[in-house]
């Protein structure tokens, strides 16, 4: 999606006009639909003046085309400024500028890392050439239109306001930078000799149009990459927060010792590539020699790996390297070099078959590993047994004696790389309240059915070629297939729809397996995975009664572990345990509507719930 474009002459007309950043403020509005603090808006003005100093003149060709603020297929990531067109020999071209308003910098000593100031404080942030590099890879990686038609990407970094130093051109960064040239204040006409050599003559075959409206690449998922990762190929690129996270990762794991231990706490919301981080850190210690493992407390999504992984490793070597979280009862202080806990906000207290085995896994997975690293999302707990929150990470590790750090991941890239989506989700079930109250469809894929039989059509339909779509319900109906195989689990008499929870023999890995999109899955065969696309059927569990999204713990199903024994604690501490009940519904259906990369598709069983959900989506 492009916020802002036009030819380099009508560019140049709202720039010298004082309009370029009240037109891209309303562009904003219009297609991202929210609005724009000043401090972004002072950038818009600041930095494409310099970018329109740039262009000026014949030599560029006035109708080349300016592409402000473009967003990258599936990522929440937005390009600064483009300029398409084309050059001596007639091929289509893009160069993307990056454009960073920084006047001082300092060096790190990690790999496309370095320190500047940003909102009043040093922080770790990417160079801006490996900023520029990662975002052309991204379109390249996402945009099946860029490769088909041989368009040329073109990156590179302009730092208008910085005075050359030996921090941004340091030795250090001359990969990044060869792969996308960083020009400083002092350079603007070599940025001006860098455009021209690719944008001879003008935009004539609607090149960010093509681009913009192309075809998207069948989306790379994690468990069908694996493979290739674990041999050293590198299946996804890094970018902004992953890549911060990532070496910062790596170098308290080189760091650390028995006697000076580190946690790394990472927070993250769904899709912001947690699982994909954690991957590159289990095969780049393995790598550089360190004792590592890969933990999850949820088994499928181990299984899935497992499944995928199959005449690629042993079971042995698999099982060397992809533990449960309850592997580590009886382990030896200090056994691994490091230990990368996934989904951490699903760990336990206690561990075996019937939970009455050891005291606490966060410590035990600490008192294991002389650096551990916790991947959090605190809204994703949905079991009565779940601990593994921010807060209580960091009370341990400092239990523990080890030295705390945390870090965040943000960028989005589940759900179309919709950031907006997720906060309008949370302010719809009203789990937390936000600015985005109502949702736009072209930024993703949600859409309500009026029965489950027109939802499943709709599924199968995204099922065919890729098998990439599953169907997914809260907890709400009983298990009764699992010692009558030729019972329906899930019924609406009166919409003719019959279907089966996921089938015994499936187990975990129901979400890949053969034929499985004839069954529903539910929140433990699903969270941790991630589809093209989620139909999910919401449960009487929840519903919208006087103005309130409202949570019956009551009518969940008995065999749904994840409350058992909140009947109980009603009854002993009833405040407690309808808040804890509340929670658990409303993460749980935060989590089943964000497992679709590409879309969600939903049927709420309570017609009050529906109606609120289609008042809260923008008519096109």
């Amino acid at each position: 999606m492009i916020v802002y474009q036009s030819s380099k002459k009508g560019f140049t007309e709202d720039v010298i006009s004082n309009q370029i950043d009240a037109k891209i403020y309303d562009m904003v509005l219009q297609r991202l639909g929210r609005k724009t603090g000043q401090s972004e808006i002072d950038s818009w003005k600041n930095s494409l003046l310099f970018m329109n100093n740039i262009l000026i003149g014949e030599d560029i060709p006035g109708d080349a085309q300016v592409s402000v603020e473009f967003q990258i297929p599936l990522t929440s990531k937005r390009i600064d400024f483009i300029i398409s067109g084309n050059d001596e020999e007639g091929n289509d071209n893009v160069v993307i500028v990056e454009l960073k308003q920084w006047q001082k910098a300092e060096l790190s000593n990690r790999d496309g890392i370095v320190k500047t100031h940003m909102q009043g404080r040093l922080v770790e942030t990417t160079h801006p050439s490996y900023q520029a590099w990662s975002y052309a890879a991204l379109l390249k990686g996402f945009n099946q239109t860029v490769y088909d038609e041989g368009i040329m990407l073109k990156p590179c970094a302009y730092l208008h306001n910085y005075e050359r130093d030996d921090v941004i051109v340091n030795e250090a960064y001359k990969d990044y930078i060869k792969k996308a040239p960083v020009f400083l204040r002092e350079d603007a006409l070599k940025l001006k000799d860098f455009i021209r050599k690719y944008i001879k003559f003008g935009d004539r075959t609607n090149i960010m149009y093509r681009i913009d409206h192309g075809k998207i690449k069948p989306s790379k998922h994690l468990a069908d990459s694996l493979a290739s990762m674990l041999k050293g190929n590198k299946e996804f690129v890094m970018i902004d927060d992953q890549k911060v996270v990532f070496e910062r990762a790596m170098a308290l794991a080189q760091r650390t010792s028995e006697e000076e231990k580190y946690v790394l706490i990472v927070e993250g919301g769904p899709g912001t590539g947690k699982s994909v981080v954690a991957i590159n850190l289990l095969v780049e210690m393995t790598k550089k020699g360190l004792v590592a493992q890969y933990v999850t407390k949820n088994a499928a999504p181990r299984e899935v790996y497992a499944s995928k992984l199959t005449g690629t490793l042993k079971k042995t070597e698999y099982n060397n390297l992809f533990k449960g979280s309850g592997a580590f009862v009886d382990t030896k202080e200090n056994t691994f070099d490091a230990l990368i806990v996934d989904e951490a906000h699903r760990l336990n207290l206690k561990s075996g078959l019937y939970g009455n085995l050891g005291k606490n896994q966060i410590l035990e997975i600490m008192h294991a590993a002389k650096f551990t690293v916790f991947f959090v999302d605190d809204l994703q707990k949905i079991h009565i047994k779940d601990v593994g929150d921010k807060r209580r990470i960091q009370i341990h590790a400092e239990e523990e004696g080890a030295h705390v750090e945390t870090l965040s991941l943000k960028s989005q890239f589940r759900c179309n790389g919709s950031d907006g989506y997720l906060a309008w989700l949370n302010n719809t079930l009203q789990i937390r309240e936000t600015a985005n109250v109502y949702h736009n469809p072209e930024d993703f894929d949600f859409q309500i059915f009026d029965s489950p039989t027109e939802l499943r059509t709709a599924i199968e339909e995204k099922n065919k070629g890729y098998n990439k779509a599953r169907m997914v319900a809260g907890y709400c109906w009983d298990w009764i297939s699992k010692n009558d195989p030729g019972a329906y689990d899930i019924e609406f008499p009166e919409e003719d729809f019959q279907m089966q929870w996921n089938l015994t023999k499936d187990g975990p890995a129901w979400l890949v397996a053969e034929g499985s999109i004839e069954q529903i899955g539910c929140i433990h065969t699903c969270q941790g995975l991630e589809l093209d696309y989620v139909g999910v059927i919401v449960g009487d569990d929840i519903r919208y009664e006087g103005g309130k999204v409202v949570t019956d713990v009551y009518n969940r199903s008995r065999n749904d572990n994840s409350i058992r024994g909140i009947k109980k604690m009603l009854k002993e501490n009833p405040e407690e345990a309808k808040e804890l009940a509340d929670r658990i519904i409303k993460n749980t259906y935060r989590t089943l509507m964000t497992r679709g990369m590409k879309g969600c598709y939903v049927y709420l069983v309570d017609g009050k719930l529906s109606q609120l959900f289609q008042s809260r989506i923008m008519k096109l």
